[in-house]
C-alpha cells in the first residue's frame, strides 16, 4: 500500500457555480400604446419573463423581436387580459391606452380599468403598477401608481422599472395608491 493513499487528502472544492436570478414574470397591458412600448422595451431582458397584452395587431412583430412573449386581444375583455396576466409576479396597466380611441368592444374605458383590476386578482397578480392619470381601481393587493403628466416616456418606463425590481412596492397613504415620484 502506498503513504499517499493513508494521508489525508486535500478537500475538493466544486467548481465555482455561476448564480443566476431571475426577476419575476411581468405583463404590459396596453404595451401597443407609445408609453406601453416604451415600458415593455425598458423591462425587455435576458433574466426577466416580460409579457405584453396589445389589440394591433402591428405591434406583435417588433415586441416579440424583444423576446417579449405577445398576446393580442381587446384591452377590455377581462377574460383575456386575465388569462394573459396568469402566473405574472406583477402587471403593469397603461391607463393611457384605453383613451387612445381604440376600439374598446367589451367596455367602456371607465369600466375596463376596473376589469383590469380584475382580472389583476382572477390571474393572481401579486402587484400592480398603475401607470396613468387617473386614480387606480386596485384594491387588496401591492399597488404603485407612477404619474405621466409632465414626463417623458422614458422617465416613465424608468420608474417602472425601478419599482419592479424592489422586493417591496412602496406602502402609500392614499387607500392603496403609491406615487413613487417625488
Amino acid at each position: 500500500m502506498r503513504l499517499e493513499a493513508c494521508l489525508p487528502q486535500p478537500p475538493v472544492s466544486p467548481l465555482p457555480r455561476r448564480i443566476t436570478v431571475t426577476r419575476m414574470p411581468v405583463i404590459v397591458v396596453g404595451a401597443d400604446h407609445p408609453l406601453g412600448e416604451v415600458i415593455a422595451r425598458k423591462l425587455a431582458a435576458p433574466d426577466r419573463e416580460v409579457r405584453a397584452f396589445v389589440s394591433s395587431a402591428d405591434a406583435h412583430g417588433p415586441l416579440r423581436s424583444l423576446g417579449i412573449k405577445v398576446a393580442l386581444g381587446d384591452l377590455s375583455d377581462e377574460s383575456h387580459v386575465e388569462a394573459a396576466a396568469t402566473s405574472c409576479f406583477t402587471a403593469v396597466f397603461v391607463e393611457p391606452a384605453l383613451g387612445d380611441g381604440r376600439e374598446l368592444a367589451f367596455a367602456a374605458p371607465d369600466a375596463a380599468a376596473r376589469g383590469w383590476a380584475n382580472a389583476a386578482t382572477g390571474a393572481h397578480v401579486q402587484r400592480v403598477i398603475w401607470v396613468g392619470s387617473n386614480a387606480p381601481p386596485i384594491k387588496g393587493t401591492q399597488m404603485a401608481a407612477v404619474a405621466v403628466e409632465s414626463r417623458s416616456p422614458d422617465e416613465i418606463a424608468e420608474e417602472v422599472a425601478m419599482l419592479d425590481d424592489l422586493a417591496q412596492l412602496p406602502s402609500g397613504d392614499e387607500g392603496g395608491r403609491s406615487d413613487s415620484n417625488p
